[in-house]
């Protein structure tokens, strides 16, 4: 197998870190700082403290606070307008995955003709090559959850269309992990950021483009989020928990860079898509224990779930069917247990419209997954998930 690793982010990883800010000799003079309409970076007075790191960085900002929970095209093009007219020649996201997916889009309209949808190489998207490089992007991330920090990826949806896009131009200058940010979380949204973590390192881990490089990350990651995440999730305040969640989270990223995403995200992304209410990570939870019985029932990658249960529980039998009562017991321990697709919105009829939304949006990931999915297999998901 022939693999690489390219990772060019400086990552500044630990309690405290986003007050190192200004020891990093930043080369800009205005940024766009990019945020979502929430309230609680301010009211927490983590926004003062990177206005405060600015200013000793002698980085005068501009504030585009407009970001909705699944970035639009609309925010992305607007957000570019600004940075285009207040000459910011860098971006920085600050927040959630939302924030920094949405910066990273910012940063390569502030740059290039046309809209981003011109540049979206699935569903509607046009597939046309990036004219400039982007701007700088700093990530600073508040959550614990998309890994986005380190990887070149972002999602935006236009319509019901929610697609990934990412190439080796659109990596972070710079990423901030500061856990201390992650503190203040409520229970649930920790849940459900870690999962989405989670489900970055075991989609990259069955993936059929999974190697020794990618391996090494997932398997970290699978092994602290097991570990941690259910005491993050009662203990909120616990720093040790936080920090290795937190860390988790990133090396979900350059996994995801190194491996890939599989089905699940792909069914999820559809069903957000669909309906851009469902967090995310939530909606990953409802579907995950029926996409995984699918791969095991169909005896797909049964050596990966084998090493799975070792990875997690030595003392089990390396049994792939016991990985589904591994990833069931987390959600239970994590209070996530008996979500489902009806009390999120979603009736039966729309299944066969969302699976064939699977496909068009997001192929690469259905073509990576060990899997030969079929549209009648993603409305069984759904179905078992409803």
């Amino acid at each position: 197998m022939v693999y690489s690793y390219y990772m060019p982010s400086k990552l500044i990883i630990g309690e405290g870190s986003l007050k190192k800010m200004h020891e990093q000799n930043l080369p800009f003079k205005k940024a766009l700082i990019v945020m979502t309409s929430g309230k609680s970076l301010e009211k927490n007075r983590y926004l003062d403290i990177l206005i405060n790191e600015l200013a000793s960085s002698s980085i005068s900002y501009v504030l585009f606070q407009e970001v909705m929970p699944n970035p639009t095209h609309d925010n992305v093009m607007k957000g570019s307008n600004i940075a285009r007219e207040n000459n910011c020649d860098c971006i920085i996201g600050f927040g959630g995955g939302s924030a920094i997916d949405c910066a990273k889009a910012i940063a390569i309209m502030a740059t290039n003709p046309g809209e981003y949808w011109d540049y979206i190489k699935n569903g509607s998207g046009l597939g046309k090559p990036l004219v400039s490089k982007p701007l700088p992007l700093i990530a600073i991330t508040s959550t614990a959850g998309t890994g986005t920090e380190s990887d070149p990826r972002m999602v935006v949806t236009k319509n019901d269309e929610k697609i990934g896009y990412g190439n080796d131009l659109t990596y972070p200058y710079l990423s901030i992990v500061d856990p201390t940010l992650t503190y203040t979380i409520p229970p649930h949204l920790t849940a459900y950021q870690g999962f989405d973590a989670l489900f970055h390192s075991l989609e990259g881990y069955v993936n059929k483009h999974h190697n020794d490089m990618s391996d090494i990350f997932a398997e970290k990651a699978i092994t602290l989020l097991f570990k941690y995440l259910p005491i993050a999730v009662k203990e909120p305040n616990n720093v040790e928990a936080r920090h290795f969640v937190s860390l988790a989270n990133t090396l979900s990223g350059i996994n995801e860079s190194t491996s890939g995403c599989t089905g699940e995200h792909a069914i999820e992304h559809a069903l957000s898509g669909v309906n851009p209410q469902l967090i995310h990570g939530k909606g990953l939870i409802i579907i995950s224990l029926a996409y995984y019985k699918t791969l095991i029932k169909n005896e797909v990658a049964l050596d990966r779930f084998s090493k799975l249960v070792e990875l997690i529980s030595p003392k089990k039998p390396a049994e792939p069917q016991y990985f589904l009562q591994l990833l069931e017991k987390l959600q239970e321990d994590c209070g996530v247990n008996n979500l489902k697709l009806r009390d999120e919105g979603f009736s039966e009829n729309q299944f066969k419209y969302i699976a064939k939304q699977t496909f068009y949006t997001m192929k690469g990931c259905m073509d990576d997954d060990p899997h030969d999915w079929t549209i009648d297999d993603v409305i069984n998901v759904l179905k078992e998930s409803f």
